[in-house]
């Protein structure tokens, strides 16, 4: 995640002229999956997301999300708190935080959903299993990484052939 937290290792996996997407939350286990497994699709879609922040704007996340990560991170064995701070520090410096209610850790659904309110955007990205590529809550799609980043990546359809041809 380090190399996708800054512009020069967002380039790696943007292509020119690509501009980062800050118009998702990205949900707690990506950031997690970002930080432990260098190359898969949750730390291309974290790169694609934050790498530009300096040019694009900062993406947005809240404090539940945070704490969700700082959690999850210290439950990875080979993450020693030193680390994990290190990695809470650099995301931070990368996301906006947006105010939302007090959810409880496991309402996954619900305190996403109202981050991506307060944020104004409509979807949220996660491989969390009960939720990726799931019903839409309160009006929010939840996506995975893997569908997103196909989404990203899939050129638009040709224009239609002029009309009388």
């Amino acid at each position: 995640l380090k190399r996708g937290l800054t512009s020069a290792g967002a380039g790696e996996i943007m292509a020119p002229g690509d501009q980062p997407n800050v118009n998702v939350i990205l949900a707690p286990d990506v950031y997690v999956n970002a930080s432990v497994s260098v190359g898969t699709p949750p730390e291309q879609v974290v790169q694609r997301v934050l790498g530009g922040a300096a040019k694009s704007g900062k993406s947005k996340t809240s404090a539940w999300v945070l704490a969700r990560v700082e959690a999850m991170l210290n439950a990875v064995p080979a993450f020693k708190p030193e680390a994990v701070a290190l990695q809470m520090k650099t995301i931070g410096s990368l996301v906006e935080t947006v105010k939302i209610a007090d959810h409880k850790p496991e309402d996954w659904a619900k305190a996403l959903a109202a981050t991506a309110k307060a944020a104004g955007v409509k979807r949220v990205i996660t491989d969390h299993p009960d939720l990726a590529d799931q019903e839409d809550v309160d009006g929010v799609e939840f996506m995975s990484s893997d569908a997103w980043l196909v989404e990203q990546t899939t050129p638009p359809p040709p224009p239609p052939p002029p009309k009388g041809k």
